[in-house]
């Protein structure tokens, strides 16, 4: 695969099954580079293999498909060039789309009641006067903001205080009616400013300074249960909890687990029959702080709270939503394990059943009333597909990634089993490029550090693999999916166990694959594989180049500046200076001999900018071969989600890095990166 390809990687959503069991619906997404862009449209799936898939709508960008219960309307947001995304109705049988929002920040989520009449979405309320509620003041002639709140932003977000998340509920019109018409002339005289809106009535739920999110509405529609942190000193915790409404408004009511103990919830769906209430969550022990390598746990609990049964182990599994039924008293949840991700069907009383696990990562999946089930899924040879199962065995419906299959070669990845240091297994793959070899190699480190690779289509690495590199990628102490001790290895100890088994690994794979070259080593990684490559090239010099990538790499800085820098650096690393400095690669830059490319966005405030500015500052002082890429306009997420424009510009310059120190025949310098050659342009 080559950067100009990444318009042909599809992404597929969470599917929409028709309470028939007839057919899903779900979202196919790709990146544009003409609008520089997300566009995509719904595609309805049959569940007869005899049928075929089709695209059911036209908008730029309609994303997040759900049918009505009684199965007659599709729901979906819909995402104009210019604007924000929007609450769509449909008839199911097809027809026009009807928009049902006209919200200014957009509509973040929604979720159907039981009587197929009302919906319940979530959208951001701005501030009068700010993010451009009043024309003609633009960001930078915003009022002051006085900030006191530890948690004041968020990556991707922004400034909280004054756009918080709420909860609104609108009534579904009749799909036949006749539509609205704009008033004009005298009628439009007679009606006050912005009265006409050509949308249905919604009504504020939620008020106050904080995010509501997760809405679900009870079993029979009378209430509606939503998260937040609504507790007396929020501010100093991790803590969310699960709070209910009356569906015709009024004063949230807690709906707390009995025993008290402290957690985070992300997830909640209430049974069918009405008499519990599902949740996940993380524990955060005593402080409420303690989130480091937390698996999320599947409980349940009466609907008006009480005694909270874990339902999974805390230990071994890490499940995670969004919650959907399984049955009268059961839920269907996802399980992070191996480099895999798993679908599980887990009763309120009885043994959890396994539905799809193997080398697949799980994104989703709903049943119908029926007991069909509907999934979407990837893997080495998809990046999204949709399949049901049947006997318990799973039917591919859809191949969304055929076009990028037949235009360019995806390398499998090799799973590799390594030995570390002390005897620890490592868990990891290989992605080799076409030929003989010997090849480069790429020493890939992810994010987190609590996340973990998988076996499944993976951009980056194939991108890599078609320039002619071998990628070697690996899930070290530290990482999600190998139960809580595996996870909570490295705390207080970054750098240490984690940078041992990634080199473990490196060697292994470079031992067990004649073809990699040992000796043309290079090491990259984003976020906390950003710190762990500035760390390891600190400490090892056998890499020809690095790439440090939005980086954590002044723990004490961080915590001032970051959005999650109030608690991030003191719970992984400590909470005295002493701790902060003995694992933190600014303190080590000095040692720093590989020549390094630091990549960061500007809008970032995960790893602010000023971790990159600074490291970079450090090299270029003492010597080393260092660039700083900057992206305008980006946040953290840059890699995963930013512009197709500047994702394909910066694999660009990722090719141009490492083909000025590695090499490849597919990846020669051209005589513009030629250093000597930038220096003198640049004088």
């Amino acid at each position: 695969m080559k950067p100009e390809q990444l318009p042909l990687v599809n992404s597929v959503s969470a599917p929409a099954i028709h309470p028939d069991g007839s057919r899903a619906v779900v979202s196919v997404s790709r990146p544009d580079f003409d609008g520089d862009a997300y566009v995509g449209q719904l595609w309805t799936v049959p569940l007869d293999t005899t049928k075929h898939p089709r695209r059911i709508t036209r908008g730029f960008h309609d994303t997040a498909p759900a049918f009505s219960p009684d199965g007659l309307v599709l729901a979906f947001l819909r995402r104009e060039p210019d604007g924000k995304p929007q609450l769509f109705v449909v008839e199911s049988a097809g027809g026009e789309p009807q928009r049902i929002t006209d919200v200014h920040s957009g509509v973040e989520s929604f979720t159907w009641a039981p009587d197929s009449h009302r919906v319940v979405y979530t959208a951001r309320v701005p501030e009068a006067g700010r993010y451009g509620t009043v024309d003609g003041v633009t960001s930078g002639r915003e009022d002051a903001r006085l900030i006191r709140a530890k948690q004041y932003r968020l990556n991707g977000i922004g400034y909280l205080a004054n756009h918080r998340k709420h909860l609104f509920l609108v009534e579904v019109p009749e799909l036949g009616g006749e539509p609205a018409v704009q008033p004009t002339g005298r009628a439009a005289r007679e009606l006050a400013p912005g009265t006409f809106t050509g949308v249905p009535y919604s009504k504020q739920l939620t008020f106050g300074d904080a995010d509501h999110d997760s809405p679900c509405f009870s079993a029979y529609g009378e209430s509606i249960y939503f998260v937040a942190s609504l507790h007396e000193g929020r501010d100093d915790d991790l803590v969310r909890s699960i709070y209910r409404l009356n569906a015709a408004g009024g004063e949230p009511q807690p709906v707390l687990p009995a025993d008290g103990t402290k957690r985070t919830v992300t997830a909640i769906k209430p049974s069918m029959n009405g008499q519990w209430i599902f949740f996940t969550a993380q524990d955060l022990g005593e402080t409420g702080l303690d989130f480091v390598a937390r698996n999320s746990v599947l409980y349940v609990m009466p609907t008006d709270g009480g005694e909270a049964r874990a339902l999974t182990d805390s230990e071994h599994l890490d499940v995670s939503g969004p919650l959907e039924q399984g049955g009268a008293e059961s839920v269907l949840v996802l399980n992070t394990a191996l480099g895999s991700v798993e679908l599980l069907r887990v009763p309120a009383d009885g043994p959890i059943e396994p539905l799809v696990h193997g080398a697949r990562v799980v994104l989703g999946a709903t049943m119908a009333a029926n007991g069909e089930i509907a999934l979407t899924f990837t893997d080495a040879s998809t990046a999204g597909d949709v399949a049901s199962l049947e006997r318990d065995e799973l039917r591919h419906l859809t191949d969304f990634s055929a076009e990028l299959r037949n235009n360019s070669r995806l390398s499998e990845p090799l799973e590799v089993e390594a030995t570390s240091a002390d005897g620890y297994p490592v868990q990891g793959w290989v992605v080799l490029p076409d030929g003989p070899g010997p090849h480069p190699v790429l020493l890939n480190i992810h994010g987190g550090p609590f996340a973990q690779y998988t076996g499944a289509f993976f951009d980056e690495a194939q991108v890599y693999a078609a320039a002619g590199y071998a990628v070697v990628m690996c899930n070290p102490r530290g990482s999600a999916g190998y139960g809580q001790t595996h996870g909570r290895a490295i705390r207080a100890h970054l750098g240490s166990l984690d940078m041992q088994d990634v080199l473990a690994f490196v060697d292994a794979a470079t031992k067990e694959f004649p073809a990699l070259d040992a000796e043309r080593l290079g090491i990259m990684g984003g976020s906390y594989g950003g710190y762990l490559t500035a760390w390891t090239i600190a400490h090892d010099h056998r890499f020809k180049g690095a790439i440090v990538e939005r980086g954590f790499l002044d723990p004490v800085s961080f915590t001032g500046s970051a959005d999650i820098g109030w608690y991030f650096s003191q719970e992984y690393l400590g909470t005295s200076e002493e701790q902060l400095i003995a694992q933190s690669p600014m303190a080590v830059v000095g040692k720093v001999r590989t020549p390094v490319m630091v990549i960061h966005s500007e809008n970032d405030l995960r790893c602010p900018l000023e971790q990159g500015q600074r490291y970079f500052g450090k090299l270029q002082a003492q010597g080393v071969d260092t660039e700083l890429l900057v992206f305008p306009g980006e946040d953290h997420e840059l890699s995963r989600s930013g512009t197709p424009h500047h994702r394909r510009q910066r694999f660009d310059h990722i090719l141009a890095w490492w083909a000025r120190y590695l090499p490849t025949p597919k990846n020669r310098p051209s005589p513009a990166s030629d250093p000597d050659r930038q220096a003198a342009s640049d004088r």
